[in-house]
């Protein structure tokens, strides 16, 4: 396999916030702290030596959590140089899908792996460690039990488990993955291989962080991939002043509001949206949002509460039941992992934005944010009907209309477009509006009239045309409509829907190894993988 690439703005599938980032928009000046290129994660890594973590309680809490993991010489090393202050990590960061979810998740790990590998190529006076954070702490069952493979979906309702996904056990996964190893087959090395992964990873371990670690560290951990789940008391306990500050003052709610502000003014949607507190109470069997009351503060559809002298005893006791949401999480990550870089998908990028003003409040290190690569992989088949259509690659990222459109107006020898026409036209009524309101100034709204009546027939017309043209180009608009709905399901990229299971079946470690050899992790382009 081979790579080519393409400017995420030509793929028309990624926000405006998303391009303008990675243009150097003047709009969002001011929204984050580095570029995302080399010369940003240049500044971040000097930056981010006044910003020092606890490194040795990090390389405590990594040895506990790998140990009974299959030993793997390149991750070892890079777990004990944590402990190193020349030592960086590059993180990405996703929630512990089942059989990982959907494809963007192995995406990101092998963006923040390449990027190691590149950096410390090119700083050999540096160590670059990737870490995939784990998000163990969220409770969005319906979004982290279920993935699609060969074209059937898999949920698991988890026998009635609620709270952090993390936490639960796998035990009632057992039926639910008998049915996935029938559709696996036929037998062979990469499916006896995959199949051993799941089992030992789902059948083999306790519960779904433990599970979730076990797979990505026999898909990755030979490359030196740290999997780091941050539902830990001992690091949380280095998370309590900014927790602390979030209880009792409420402090992230106004500054994040004021960056929404800033992005709603330049035309953007905000990501995220902040809560007057934005902690949840975590145990076993619950994750609830922490609410203020009149007289203490409430754990949301429970009976848990507290006056602040029990709630702060609560914290310092037991940091690990407090959990950030969406708008700390990001803070946590940075206060406990000695990051430069973060990698995440649009709308990690986009809440990212909000962020900036909340880490300056607090003290902490904001770090270069990339857009994750995103790929698709087109098979020997599809790439010749593309070459034997002249389809580009640009052209097949357009939605179907468009895309009939922009082949028909390339490849038809007519020139049926009346835009030649249309410009004589507007002269012509320039013209006649001229000569009426010389005559009445009245008259002008009239000759108004009769423009709009023109280009409303000058379009019906230009319908019809493209609809004979269609008629005419069936064969090759079927085979252009065959190829978008393959590499589109549903409509929208395959990696957001598809499972990286099938990649691996056809093949195996070679899914890995190509994306690894192909991906520029700083050239923040979409990556066309072909034959």
């Amino acid at each position: 396999m081979q790579a080519r690439f393409l400017p995420y703005a030509e793929t028309h599938r990624f926000s405006r916030l998303a391009t303008d980032y990675l243009a150097g928009n003047d709009s969002l000046q001011g929204l984050y702290a580095f570029s995302p290129d080399a010369a940003g994660i240049t500044q971040a890594i000097t930056s981010r030596q006044k910003f020092p973590v606890q490194r040795a309680l990090l390389h405590q809490v990594l040895c506990g959590q790998y140990a009974g993991l299959p030993p793997e010489q390149k991750l070892s090393e890079n777990i004990a140089r944590l402990t190193q202050e020349n030592t960086f990590t590059i993180c990405t960061a996703h929630q512990p899908n089942l059989a990982t979810g959907y494809l963007y998740f192995i995406y990101k790990i092998v963006h923040a792996i390449r990027l190691t590998q590149d950096l410390g190529k090119e700083m050999p006076g540096f160590h670059f460690v990737p870490v995939y954070y784990m998000g163990s702490e969220d409770a969005d069952l319906e979004e982290l039990g279920r993935f699609r493979f060969r074209e059937r979906q898999f949920v698991w309702d988890a026998a009635g488990q609620q709270g952090a996904v993390g936490r639960m056990n796998t035990e009632s996964l057992a039926p639910l993955l008998q049915e996935l190893f029938a559709l696996i087959g036929p037998p062979g090395p990469h499916a006896e291989r995959l199949e051993t992964m799941l089992r030992e990873a789902y059948l083999g371990q306790k519960d779904i962080a433990a599970a979730t670690r076990w797979l990505v560290h026999a898909l990755f951990g030979k490359y030196g991939l740290v999997v780091l789940d941050a539902d830990d008391a001992r690091l949380k306990k280095s998370f309590i002043p900014v927790m602390k500050e979030e209880l009792l003052q409420q402090s992230a709610r106004p500054l994040v509001e004021a960056a929404n502000e800033q992005l709603q003014a330049s035309g953007y949607t905000p990501q995220a949206f902040p809560r007057d507190i934005n902690l949840f109470y975590l145990r076993d069997h619950l994750r609830g949002r922490i609410e203020r009351q009149e007289n203490g503060w409430q754990v949301h559809g429970s009976n848990i509460s507290w006056g602040q002298e029990a709630l702060l005893a609560e914290l310092y006791d037991h940091p690990e039941r407090f959990s950030p949401n969406v708008i700390l999480r990001p803070l946590y990550q940075e206060c406990i992992l000695p990051d430069i870089s973060f990698i995440g998908g649009g709308s990690e990028l986009a809440y990212w934005m909000q962020l900036k003003v909340l880490f300056a409040h607090h003290g902490l290190f904001y770090p270069t944010v990339l857009l994750r690569q995103s790929v698709m992989w087109l098979s020997e088949k599809q790439q010749q009907r593309m070459q034997r259509l002249g389809l580009s690659d640009a052209a097949i990222f357009l939605q179907k209309d468009a895309a009939f459109k922009s082949w028909i107006q390339e490849h038809e020898p007519s020139d049926w477009k009346l835009d030649d026409l249309r410009q004589q036209r507007n002269i012509l009524l320039a013209a006649l509006r001229e000569k009426a309101a010389s005559i009445d100034s009245t008259l002008e709204r009239s000759a108004a009239s009769v423009s709009a009546r023109m280009e409303h027939q000058f379009l019906a017309l230009e319908t019809k045309m493209l609809r004979s043209l269609k008629r005419k180009h069936t064969d090759a608009l079927q085979q252009i409509e065959g190829i978008l709905q393959a590499l589109f399901p549903g409509g929208g990229l395959a990696e957001r829907s598809e499972n990286f299971m099938t990649y691996y079946l056809e093949y195996g470690e070679a899914f890995i190894e190509t994306l690894l050899r192909e991906m520029r992790p700083l050239q923040q382009q979409f990556m066309i993988l072909t034959p």
